[in-house]
């Protein structure tokens, strides 16, 4: 005999729930951001944010801060002379659009419940992520072309001098004289690991400190520097050679681009969107991204090469 009133519905049919969840974008665009927690560098070491309107962004390479001539004495009366102040060089950064899509059958979701759906996203973000990170960095190494040998490998047994190195490379941006303040030191997990347990960087440390990465296994600023230790292939053209020392907020910057199109925002450079494909008995998931990336300030960065082998 049936109960009443009747028992509430419930979303315990994994089908109804995978397809509540698919029929809201905002919980498939949460769920990327829940998802994409690689240690992505892209948006760390760019951190200039532009609008990309019409698809492409015009800027200026800074070359200088000062006016083409110098002061002279005006006599009273006398007219002040006319000086210059030339604009750095022109470039355009185009708006790149790129992603993947995939499709979770009603059948995988019958069968599978949420598992399908999670692992379409995850693989589909993660891979997105990536790619746009890849177009970041790429860039910044390509344009960082200022640089110096590491006194000795950073792995070698003696005679390193790592913390000398990282302070002569911050010297060298700084002696400029653009106004440039490093604050990122970008590195490999196994660089950071020998600058982490360096005798001489780790004998100026604080003593009786428990903060000290003997104890927490952490090591997040030297020399005024945020250290950013990120895979090694995650530095294309600098993997297991080099460190960066940059000024992150003037290096460049990053430049999305709004199209419309009934995208949910999943970070800051990601975007999904949810579609039901009926003729296919299933459901079509996207993620891309849509930005223009430049370098502005070249000199804001150096690299250390000959870190290890």
């Amino acid at each position: 005999m049936s109960s009443f009133p009747p028992a509430a519905p419930t979303f315990s049919d994994p089908n109804i729930t995978a397809s509540r969840f698919l029929k809201n974008p905002a919980f498939l665009a949460r769920r990327v951001r829940d998802l994409a927690t690689l240690r992505l560098i892209g948006t760390e070491i760019l951190r200039g944010r532009l609008d990309a309107t019409g698809g492409a962004v015009t800027y200026e390479t800074i070359e200088g801060l000062f006016s083409d001539g110098t002061p002279s004495v005006v006599t009273p009366g006398s007219e002040y002379e006319l000086t210059t102040v030339s604009d750095g060089p022109a470039a355009l950064a185009k708006v790149t659009k790129s992603g993947k899509d995939s499709i979770v059958t009603d059948e995988a979701i019958a069968r599978r419940g949420m598992n399908p759906v999670d692992k379409g996203i995850r693989k589909l973000v993660n891979s997105a992520a990536l790619a746009a990170n890849s177009t970041v960095v790429s860039l910044v190494s390509s344009a960082i072309t200022a640089n110096a040998a590491a006194t000795a490998a950073w792995s070698a047994t003696s005679g390193t001098l790592i913390l000398r190195d990282i302070l002569k490379a911050k010297a060298a941006i700084q002696a400029l004289n653009q106004g440039y303040e490093p604050n990122v030191l970008l590195v490999d997990d196994e660089a950071w690991a020998y600058l982490a347990s360096d005798p001489v960087v780790s004998a100026a440390m604080a003593r009786e400190d428990k903060a000290n990465p003997i104890y927490t296994g952490r090591f997040e600023i030297v020399a005024g520097l945020e250290i950013i230790p990120v895979p090694s292939a995650y530095l294309p053209g600098a993997v297991g050679t080099a460190a960066f020392v940059i000024d992150a907020n003037q290096l460049g910057f990053i430049a999305p681009e709004d199209i419309g199109g009934g995208y949910q925002q999943a970070g800051e450079l990601m975007q999904t969107k949810v579609m039901r494909e009926d003729e296919n008995d299933g459901w079509r998931i996207r993620a891309r991204s849509n930005f223009a990336a430049g370098v502005t300030d070249p000199g804001a960065g150096y690299k250390i090469t000959g870190v290890h082998a």
